[in-house]
């Protein structure tokens, strides 16, 4: 029997079934998930050519830094990865959670938070001591998995903003919050209803996103973040 909670006079089913079988494959699905997104593609492709970029530039393991050290080739395979990190489990919850989890599940609630697992897994990577990236790729992935409506406009609102100001950080900090604000625009309150999954979820990744920004917040407001196009500091 689904265990359920109300909200606005509406049933919304909890993740986890009453079937035995069904907690212990949940927390299967999200521990998977936050591995893969703990793969730090951007060190790995360093490695590679023989560079630490955590040693270079900003210091971060992500695409951004990885395009200003690596160069773009290398960078925009590594983000497509961070990406694919967060909507690879993400779509897999949703179309094939139910049948491959014992018992009843909400495809959307296990979705959301294998998702969320893997920006995690970006962010705090168990592989390097639980310090990662900024999540911003992964959880691009995992907005496009859950509401490809709400995605578009939180990909068109991160290019105007770097558009305008040249700065990728503050740039994805705009993303991940037009997401969830995106999700409420367009279903109203559905969005606190049978899309609540979606929307707390994509609220708590951008506050995230943005403690991860902390360090980018404080150079912005010192006039010292680097923009869109600024090369390596070591290579001048």
């Amino acid at each position: 029997m689904i265990h359920t909670i109300t909200l606005a006079m509406h049933p919304v089913s909890f993740p986890l079934a009453g079937s035995i079988g069904t907690v212990p494959a949940f927390i299967l699905w999200v521990l998977a998930a936050y591995l893969l997104g703990a793969i730090p593609f951007g060190l790995l492709a360093g490695f590679i050519k023989g560079v630490d970029i955590r040693t270079r530039g900003s210091g971060n393991i992500g695409a951004t830094n990885t395009i200003r050290i690596l160069g773009k080739p290398i960078g925009l395979t590594v983000f497509l990865l961070d990406f694919g990190k967060g909507l690879g489990p993400t779509l897999l919850a949703l179309f094939a959670g139910r049948p491959l989890v014992p018992g009843t599940v909400d495809p959307q609630a296990l979705a959301v938070c294998c998702g969320a697992a893997a920006v995690v897994g970006h962010c705090y990577p168990v592989f390097l001591g639980f310090k990662g990236g900024k999540g911003v790729a992964a959880m691009a992935g995992v907005a496009l998995a859950l509401c490809w409506k709400a995605a578009l406009v939180a990909f068109i609102v991160f290019f105007v903003v770097r558009k305008l100001t040249g700065f990728v950080s503050l740039s994805s900090m705009a993303l991940a919050f037009a997401f969830p604000l995106t999700v409420i625009v367009i279903y109203r309150a559905r969005a606190f209803d049978e899309y609540l999954w979606i929307t707390g979820v994509g609220f708590l990744s951008a506050l995230l996103i943005v403690m991860r920004h902390r360090s980018n917040i404080a150079r912005i407001l010192r006039g010292e973040e680097s923009k869109v196009g600024d090369p390596d500091p070591e290579k001048l």
